[in-house]
């Protein structure tokens, strides 16, 4: 059974991979037909699967800042989009349900449910797909992270109340104790080193201290991980904590797409219904584009939050399951939102892949939607007509930042995603800016006044310079275009997409490394790099 899971899952993860699709599409698939051919998951593939959604949301509070969630469009977008889907979604359902002669048990109270478990997006999916594009640290995908943190709030609160499990007097003291104990935790986490303790303090943190801590005291566990996440997000090692936990969180994953395509037996009911919630969802990304554009940002950046969002989400089925288990409403309707989920998937996902192509065409008649004013983290005013762009301000792009800048002074600037790099850059006097090279709007700004002759591309994600370097070509960028790869089928690829030059940064340090000790030996003994090295006696012994 296992050995069935585990090929299926890597035949059409591949499948997908060789089809330009996320393997998660792949995933559900294979979860699919193994269903339709009577196979279940099982105990051991539900634990992987909430291992792996905990690991997620753990690894989601290492990135979170909690100030990001006091911003107007993430508390009050949420709350009112949810307000409007439940509005809107309630009636619907309730009148639909009647006109088809098959209620099902549906009245107000439990198409109130519905559209409350429809309601939310998935935050599996949007984090799988915009770390799979290079979109994480975008000005989209941290809206979208934060509108997906105060849904799963939500959610929890709502389940938290409905189930009739009041948490324990205890809670509040042991979230208390964590709050006290961050500089422990931190602590630990710098005394783990570089390798697989690291991973392991990860694991530790999530699983242990947060989801087990909060699971004691009636909370939920996935709130917890989240938690203790944000709670040692602040430390210096969180980034390669983070990065190291990234492999084992992917793995866990394929567990949940695959628990997605085998949940429940299908019915022409549940078939029915789970189509009709697939004709809802348009109403809910046009709710969030025309939302987040009151909120002065930009079409492009609603736009992809809104991509990003148009799915229905696992904590829906949570909700579901809890309406089946008290008697709500009948199996049928947690099968129904099962299969509306995976469609959901599919659909959106080759969709997230094409959100910058559909968006070019029509974005001028997407504009007309934007409201007066300028979001804070909205387009860079570039003053200086600087003629070389660097984009990923990390410590590859700083290196190359300082070396052009002592070779064109005054000529170079940095661009980065992370407001807080810029921050930090911009209070050490360079001249670094908050902007993205994927965005379609920053090219169309820049072109017509002062084109760019040099853009470096040094961002740490290689899809994200493969994004960035498709944008440059729509846009038909006519300076030269420099990227940075780690591996040799990267350099080879950043090639075939036309770049003028793809520096491999493995292989190239190695080079300079010899160099720079070439360097050194040759001034502490120039005999011996001048020709005159003798050769050793041969050793006798």
């Amino acid at each position: 059974m296992d050995v069935l899971l585990i090929g299926t899952a890597f035949v059409f993860g591949l499948a997908a991979q060789r089809l330009r699709l996320p393997p998660l599409v792949g995933f559900l698939l294979a979860g699919f037909i193994l269903q339709a051919f009577g196979q279940t998951g099982g105990e051991a593939l539900r634990i992987i699967s909430d291992l792996g959604v905990t690991l997620l949301l753990f690894s989601i509070g290492l990135k979170l800042r909690v100030r990001s969630l006091a911003r107007p469009e993430i508390w009050a977008g949420t709350s009112i989009h949810a307000s409007l889907i439940i509005g809107l979604f309630t009636p619907i359902l309730l009148g639909v349900s009647v006109l088809v002669g098959r209620a099902a048990g549906l009245d107000w109270s439990t198409a109130l449910l519905l559209a409350f478990g429809m309601s939310f997006s998935s935050t599996v999916f949007a984090v799988k797909s915009l770390s799979e594009n290079g979109d994480m640290g975008s000005m989209h995908g941290r809206i979208s992270i934060g509108i997906l943190i105060m849904q799963d709030i939500l959610a929890v609160l709502f389940l938290t109340f409905s189930t009739g499990k009041i948490p324990s007097p205890w809670s509040i003291a042991v979230i208390a104790a964590l709050i006290a104990a961050r500089p422990a935790l931190g602590w630990l986490l710098g005394r783990s080193g570089h390798g697989e303790l690291v991973t392991l303090c990860g694991l530790f943190m999530a699983v242990v201290v947060g989801a087990a801590g909060f699971e004691a005291v009636g909370l939920k566990s996935d709130l917890g991980a989240l938690f203790v996440g944000i709670l040692v997000g602040y430390h210096p090692a969180s980034k390669e904590l983070g990065k190291s936990l990234n492999g084992i969180t992917d793995l866990l994953l394929v567990g949940f797409f695959l628990q997605v395509g085998l949940e429940g037996g299908v019915s022409w009911m549940s078939l029915g219904w789970a189509g009709f919630m697939i004709l809802l969802l348009p109403i809910k990304s046009v709710a969030f584009f025309l939302l987040l554009t009151r909120f002065h940002l930009r079409a492009r950046t609603a736009w992809m939050s809104a991509m990003t969002l148009s799915t229905y989400s696992e904590f829906g089925l949570i909700v579901m399951a809890l309406g089946v288990g008290k008697g709500w409403i009948g199996p049928d309707w947690l099968v129904a939102m099962a299969i509306a989920l995976s469609i959901s998937f599919l659909i959106v996902a080759p969709l997230n892949r094409r959100a910058e192509k559909l968006y070019d065409p029509i974005s001028d008649w997407l504009k007309r939607f934007q409201t007066k004013g300028r979001h804070p983290d909205d387009l860079p005013i570039r003053e200086k007509g600087e003629q070389i762009a660097i984009f990923g301000m990390g410590r590859v792009g700083l290196a190359v930042y300082h070396a052009l800048e002592q070779r064109f002074p005054g000529r170079v600037i940095g661009f980065d995603r992370d407001p807080k790099s810029v921050a930090i850059h911009r209070e050490a006097e360079r001249n670094v800016m908050l902007a993205d090279a994927t965005d379609s709007d920053f090219w169309e700004k820049v072109r017509p006044r002062d084109d760019i002759d040099l853009v470096v591309l040094t961002m740490p994600k290689h899809s994200a310079n493969i994004h960035a370097i498709e944008t440059l070509n729509r846009h038909d960028f006519a300076g030269v275009v420099a990227a940075s790869g780690k591996f040799n089928e990267e350099i080879q690829q950043l090639r075939a997409l036309g770049v003028d030059t793809a520096f491999n940064l493995y292989a190239e340090a190695g080079a300079n490394f010899a160099n720079h000790v070439y360097n050194v030996f040759n001034q502490q003994r120039p005999d011996l790099t001048q020709g005159s090295w003798k050769a050793r006696p041969e050793r006798t012994d």
